[in-house]
Formats: structure tokens, C-alpha cells, sequence
């Protein structure tokens, strides 16, 4: 076989393999959007599921937004004291990058790493162990009770979870530029306040819920059609958490790009 026909070849069976992930993937959204309608809310589960993925996942996103503003007060103020002999718009600076940008995406990274690879274990176990193959002999719909208080659970938590970011990062930004810097409380403060407006919290805030949604979907799929046992569990679990990172990183710069479109920058 010719290196054109192998090449040829190759291709031909990721594009069916891609294929086939989409379809399962596309019905298996439509079961949770169906079941979340028709079936009666499991609100102990949601309950359940909300405090592992957020509430479990409070303390290190609010340590990773900490230092993220600490550094970009630190970087921002030396910067702007080598152009203009003082730091100038520190507040503006942290604030505008942490509530547009690097809270929303960096808490998405730190959940889908955390919680969304629990999940995968989870469901991938279940589904390994032949557990969702019992649900289904016992007449109970797996959506309604594994998939569906999941997704509510990160469209729940991931929003709060960031909101925290931002203002636990913020604060980070302030210790920096109030001690470190030498800037007056009162105008970091105002740098905030005078130029920041609802329409850039909620650029932030909206994709957030795309990112839950992602996660959410990512990590049920590679659960619910996990094989191979224990090692098949682990390897989805691997491919969960590096396909939420990079599906987070491509839905940002789409979804900034169309929130600029209709004016929520």
C-alpha cells in the first residue's frame, strides 16, 4: 500500500471516527434536554452533585484567581512604571482581564480538571462495571438520573464559582498594588469603578455557562461510552480533561467574538 492510499486511508477513518463521536454526542444532548423536561427532577442528586463540583472546587479556584491578580498587578504596575515613571490603571488592568477573560476561562480549567474528571471516573466505572446496563434492566432512565443533575449541577456552580474568581482575584490585585506598588486603596478602587460597566461583568459571566455546558457534555459522553476496564476508565478520564481544555479555549474566542458583535464587550 502506497503512502498516498495509507494517508488517504487514515484520514477517511478519523473523519468517520469524528463522525460518530458527534452523533452519539448530539444524542445524547437531546435525551438531556427531553428527560430534563419529562422526567421528574432527581433535586437530592442536583443537590449532591452541585456541592462536589463547587462547593469541593471553592478553595483552589479562589487560590489560582488569588495569584493570577497578584501577578497581574505585579506585571501590569512595573510595566506602566518603566513607560510612565508611575502605575497607571492597575485597577482597570486586573479588573477588566480577570472579569472578561481569566476568571471565566481559568475557573473552567480548574473545574473541568478537578470535577469534570471525577465525573468521568464515575459514569466510566458504572458504565465498565455494567451499572448503566442495570439501570436500564430496572426500567430507570440513565440521563434522568446520572446525566441530567450533573449538567445542572456545573450550570449551577461554574457561574458562582466564578463570580467568587472574580472578586477573590480582585482583592489578590488590590494587596499587590496597595503594598507592593505603593497605589492609594481609593484609586484602585476607582480605576474599577469608573470604567468598569455591567456589560463587561456579563461578557464573562454569559460564557461561563457555555463552559459548564461543554464540560458537563465532554464528561458524561466520555463516561457513558467509556470500555475497557479499569485502563479504559483512566484513558477517558485523560481524554475528558484534554478536550474540555481545548474545546474552553476555542468556544472563548467564538463566543468573545460574537458577544463584541452584539455589543457586550
Amino acid at each position: 500500500m502506497s503512502f498516498i492510499t495509507r494517508f488517504i486511508s487514515k484520514i477517511g477513518k478519523s473523519t468517520l471516527d469524528i463522525s460518530e463521536h458527534l452523533g452519539r454526542a448530539t444524542f445524547m444532548i437531546k435525551d438531556v434536554f427531553y428527560w430534563a423536561f419529562k422526567s421528574r427532577l432527581e433535586v437530592d442528586e442536583i443537590y449532591k452533585q452541585t456541592v462536589r463540583i463547587g462547593v469541593d472546587s471553592v478553595g483552589v479556584a479562589s487560590l489560582v484567581s488569588l495569584f493570577t491578580g497578584m501577578v497581574l498587578a505585579l506585571q501590569t504596575g512595573y510595566t506602566s512604571q518603566n513607560l510612565f515613571n508611575e502605575p497607571l490603571y492597575v485597577g482597570t488592568a486586573v479588573g477588566f482581564s480577570l472579569v472578561k477573560e481569566l476568571a471565566p476561562v481559568l475557573t473552567a480549567i480548574v473545574v473541568c480538571g478537578r470535577a469534570g474528571s471525577s465525573v468521568t471516573a464515575e459514569i466510566g466505572t458504572m458504565a465498565v462495571t455494567e451499572q448503566i446496563d442495570a439501570l436500564y434492566t430496572l426500567g430507570t432512565n440513565p440521563s434522568s438520573y446520572l446525566l441530567i443533575p450533573r449538567y445542572f449541577a456545573f450550570l449551577i456552580a461554574l457561574p458562582v464559582l466564578t463570580v467568587i474568581a472574580n472578586i477573590i482575584g480582585i482583592f489578590g490585585g488590590f494587596a499587590v498594588g496597595v503594598v507592593r506598588l505603593g497605589i492609594s486603596s481609593t484609586v484602585f478602587i476607582d480605576d474599577i469603578i469608573d470604567f468598569m460597566e455591567v456589560k463587561n461583568f456579563m461578557h464573562g459571566f454569559i460564557k461561563t455557562f457555555l463552559f459548564a455546558f461543554t464540560i458537563a457534555t465532554v464528561s458524561c459522553y466520555k463516561g457513558l461510552y467509556t470500555e475497557g476496564g479499569a485502563e479504559g476508565v483512566g484513558k477517558s478520564t485523560t481524554e475528558s480533561v484534554v478536550l474540555s481544555m481545548i474545546l474552553i479555549l476555542v468556544i472563548d474566542y467564538f463566543a468573545s467574538s460574537f458577544l463584541v458583535l452584539i455589543g457586550i464587550t
